[in-house]
């Protein structure tokens, strides 16, 4: 272990006193040595928490045996989820199945649109879930998510009105541990376990990567507070997973904030490209590089890695690598694609698919249509020009054609799936659009707009995966963005 830094020393010391805190840690900055370092400088009992089984056995190795590392799943399976071990064994069963159980045997009509059953039974289904990952008591319409082309207010109050039933009958299933129709999964005995409102025995608590918090485990974190020292760690400019529920809880929770803000990963001129996204971000800290590791930014022919803003962007790329013959692998996403890609062949073939991003479209026509019209289905264009070029039945074969990671020669990945990792050569994928642009100055210059906050940080993410050389590729746009190149 290296000798502690100031900051490290600072918050070892902050930590030795008591106080709660949050600990903004940058990409690279030795965020669990950090935390070794504290659990190692106190005989108190701890327990650290982590979303990642992978992240919580590495702390495992490296905590004093004072410390319980676990994930906050095999926290509550310990304490609730046991009990319902014959249910999270079950087989699998389709979602229109589930529905038919729970009573869902009849289309509705909303809008022009008439809802099938399949459809109800996925959207009970995903309200179940979005109502796990929150810290509400009891499921709600405004958990109900939103269906692609049933946008309008009265026509989403009328799928909640239609499907909360069903909800409500679903979450009174889950609620017994012997026998029931909904399969029974991970996330509902953490909720279980959420509402009996468990008091974790510990002297002090170790949140890990606190940023990509969701609801329900800040709530339990949050209420430990009367009995235990909360220690956050995390990095808010990482926090890249709102959509799916997880909430930056480090900016406004109440505690000492000190950061750790030294890379160990890259060099000077990494940093320099970190902090460009950083100030776009607003996010409380700005790195450091190593001066002794020379990192370079400029063109890679040959990268370990290269990373994509998009499922569909990493497809294209695979599609690319392949065709110039290299041995590829994709980092979890292929099985995601493969089910697209069949969903798309059955539209063009004149069937209707089960996938629950194209259930409400007829035909293939009918979603090109909304992709290339409808600013709803933005998102989806790459998609249907990927598909229009290459057909499903290319997307397919790619995707039997990827091999496993330790004999690929590079590894293509979206910079979601990234965090956490890194790769000696990286290149950024071209499907990280610049800014569009509405105005002019008073010269007739195009001015930019602002880069939003999630695309700043993803691109954040992206950079700073790199440790040896940074190829910009489809963020080279950022060299002469105003606010970066005057060095905000």
């Amino acid at each position: 272990m290296h000798t502690p830094t100031d900051e490290q020393v600072h918050a070892i010391d902050t930590f030795r006193n008591g106080h709660h805190l949050v600990l903004q840690a940058g990409a690279g900055t030795g965020k669990t040595s950090t935390l070794g370092m504290l659990a190692a400088s106190t005989a108190r009992r701890g327990r650290y928490l982590a979303f990642n089984k992978d992240i919580a056995n590495d702390a495992a190795s490296r905590f004093p045996r004072s410390v319980l590392c676990k994930t906050a799943h095999a926290t509550a399976y310990a304490a609730v989820g046991y009990r319902f071990a014959r249910r999270l064994n079950s087989p699998r069963r389709p979602a229109w199945r589930i529905g038919q159980a729970l009573g869902i045997t009849s289309p509705v009509r909303i809008g022009v649109h008439e809802i099938s059953p399949r459809v109800q039974s996925q959207t009970v289904l995903s309200t179940v879930a979005r109502f796990c990952q929150s810290a509400d008591r009891f499921p709600a319409p405004h958990h109900v998510p939103m269906l692609r082309r049933l946008g309008a207010p009265d026509e989403r109050a009328q799928l909640a009105e239609t499907v909360m039933p069903f909800v409500e009958k679903a979450w009174r299933d889950l609620q017994n541990p012997e026998d029931g129709a909904v399969r029974f999964d991970h996330d509902h005995y953490l909720k279980l376990w959420a509402l009996t409102e468990p008091k974790i025995e510990a002297d002090f608590l170790l949140l890990d990567e606190a940023q990509d918090t969701n609801p329900v485990l800040e709530q339990v974190f949050a209420a430990q507070r009367g009995h235990a020292q909360l220690v956050m760690v995390g990095d808010s400019a990482q926090a890249i997973y709102g959509w799916r529920g997880a909430r930056d809880v480090m900016t406004g929770f109440d505690a000492t904030h000190l950061t750790l803000t030294r890379s160990f990963r890259f060099g000077p001129l990494l940093a320099e490209q970190a902090n460009q996204w950083l100030a776009l971000t607003d996010a409380p800290i700005r790195l450091t590089g190593t001066d002794t590791i020379p990192t370079k930014v400029g063109l890679v022919t040959s990268p370990d890695a290269v990373l994509c803003r998009t499922n569909i962007g990493a497809m294209t790329e695979v599609m690319r690598q392949l065709g110039s013959g290299r041995r590829v692998a994709l980092s979890r996403v292929g099985q995601t694609l493969s089910t697209l890609a069949l969903a798309a062949r059955d539209l063009k073939e004149g069937r209707r698919t089960g996938h629950p991003e194209l259930v409400l479209f007829a035909s293939w026509g009918e979603l090109q249509d909304y992709a290339e019209h409808d600013p709803a289905g933005r998102d989806l264009q790459p998609f249907v020009e990927l598909v229009d070029t290459h057909g499903p039945e290319a997307i397919i074969a790619a995707v039997d054609a990827l091999i496993d990671e330790t004999k690929a020669e590079v590894t293509v990945s979206t910079a979601h799936k990234a965090k956490g990792r890194e790769w000696p050569k990286v290149r950024i994928a071209d499907d990280f659009p610049p800014p569009g642009s509405n105005q002019q100055d008073d010269s007739g210059r195009p001015i930019p707009e602002p880069v939003s906050d999630t695309d700043a940080r993803l691109a954040y993410v992206a950079v700073t995966r790199a440790r040896r050389h940074l190829d910009l590729g489809g963020l080279e746009w950022i060299e002469s963005y105003p606010t970066a190149a005057n060095g905000v």
